[in-house]
């Protein structure tokens, strides 16, 4: 399909999983009432952001994929007709979790997971103590309405995730994300936090020649210290922002992309093209020292 109408679904969170589950859904409904075809949901969205602090107790949020949250989600595809992408916390087995997105195609079919490969320990982010790096490698999917990968939050800083997954053939990059400011930081370091996070998410779809979508939770957790800053947004092909949701509120949106911009725009900026493959072998290196 040349045109496919992705949703987006920004909401807050609860201390709920059952709530926060009913409340992803409703927002999936909406969407594809709205003409939605994939629908991505934020990352983490059946909890709060947890990682805020180092509690063995916070593992018991954690399920099987397949579980009872896709069970649930599977149903709902089905009924809807839409692909959706949902971010979770998964349970491999005893004491081995992860962070993990499963995809769902519109006949309700679970395609497989993404686990996210880059883990990050920064206050108030300490994933590294709930989260085994994936070990799936970066996936792609051929959903009913176009080939989709799904990369997750802190993979969205590194350019070579981006762009092996579009080597492998995505048409659309999805980015679910839990992201935010300290409510103590000032204005001017917030503008600038999200522009960066803005823009390195852009220039992957100037560098890969495809379409971006960034979906961001929003409001204010962990005792008020935590905004989580929303401004989910769609780049077009060429970095252009196509939309840009509020940092405050709850919304769900619903865009139609045109995925035949990709041939435009790699044919007219032959960033593809012009690759040399032969020089790249120092990226697998850690540092290059002289």
């Amino acid at each position: 399909m040349s045109k496919v109408k992705v949703g987006l679904v920004q909401m807050t969170c609860s201390a709920d999983k059952s709530v926060n589950l009913q409340k992803a859904m409703d927002g999936v409904k909406q969407a594809a009432k709205d003409g939605a075809q994939i629908v991505c949901l934020q990352e983490l969205f059946t909890s709060l952001y947890f990682c805020d602090v180092e509690d063995y107790e916070n593992f018991k949020l954690a399920e099987p994929i397949p579980g009872p949250s896709t069970d649930a989600l599977q149903k709902l595809a089905g009924e809807l007709g839409v692909v959706i992408i949902a971010s979770l916390f998964e349970k491999r087995a005893q004491g081995l979790y992860h962070n993990t997105t499963a995809v769902i195609d519109a006949d309700g079919s679970y395609l497989g997971k993404y686990r996210k490969m880059h883990i990050p320990d920064d206050p108030a982010y300490y994933e590294k103590f709930y989260f085994t790096p994936g070990d799936l490698g970066y996936k792609v999917w051929n959903t009913k309405f176009a080939k989709i990968g799904v990369l997750i939050c802190w993979d969205q800083w590194y350019p070579e995730a981006a762009r092996i997954t579009a080597l492998m053939g995505a048409e659309i990059l999805f980015y679910p994300t839990a992201i935010g400011w300290a409510t103590a930081q000032d204005e001017e370091t917030n503008t600038e936090q999200y522009g960066a996070w803005q823009t390195i998410q852009r220039s992957h779809a100037v560098a890969n020649g495809v379409h971006v979508v960034s979906v961001n939770r929003v409001g204010l957790e962990q005792n008020g210290a935590m905004k989580f800053w929303g401004g989910s947004f769609v780049s077009n092909p060429f970095g252009t922002v196509l939309y840009k949701a509020s940092h405050d509120a709850e919304e769900i949106k619903v865009l139609e992309l045109d995925l035949e911009k990709t041939d435009r725009y790699r044919t007219h900026w032959p960033f593809m093209r012009d690759r040399r493959i032969d020089s790249y072998q120092p990226i697998t290196k850690r540092f290059i020292d002289e």
